[in-house]
């Protein structure tokens, strides 16, 4: 699919502009991780806890609770609306680089799977079907991936001098 516009065929300061999206977007991002890191929930069993509580365990350093349906829901929607806007935006300047036409379809098409997988698989997860923690983690690996991938490639393609056809 050929699209007219490139990011390295954009002036200067359009691609610095999007440049600075890009970084605190990116910012953003990996602060979320940090968050996931801190709650305990990159593990299987830190994601099962931070979920469904851990009352039962009478060592707990921290005591948690059940997430509520109203919390569930919070979380839920809330990620899965900003995730995918995040993906769409960036996907977008992913479009408009010069890596092949199926790494753009991976690129852009992957992190809405990986939402779903990941915030469905917390919601299943809640509800008891306690092995989505595993799909939890894998889509969150793919996920970050994906995204760590297309701002290398958008930023890349913005450090670029501007080809002799634009």
């Amino acid at each position: 699919m050929q699209l007219n516009y490139r990011l390295s065929g954009l002036p200067k300061e359009v691609r610095i502009f999007i440049a600075s999206f890009v970084v605190v977007l990116s910012v953003g991002f990996y602060t979320g991780l940090l968050f996931v890191n801190e709650t305990s929930t990159a593990s299987p069993n830190g994601i099962e806890e931070n979920y469904l509580g851990n009352e039962q365990d009478e060592d707990a350093e921290i005591m948690k609770f059940k997430k509520s349906d109203r919390e569930m829901l919070t979380i839920v929607h809330t990620h899965i609306l900003s995730m995918s806007l995040i993906f769409f935006l960036l996907g977008g300047l992913v479009w408009m680089t010069n890596i092949s036409d199926k790494a753009k379809l991976c690129l852009t098409v992957e992190p809405f799977l990986s939402v779903i997988l990941t915030f469905g698989g917390i919601y299943f997860l809640w509800n008891g079907v306690v092995w989505m923690k595993y799909v939890v983690i894998i889509s969150g690996i793919l996920m970050t991936f994906s995204f760590m991938l297309s701002s290398i490639v958008v930023l890349y393609t913005l450090v670029q001098k501007p080809s002799p056809s634009h």
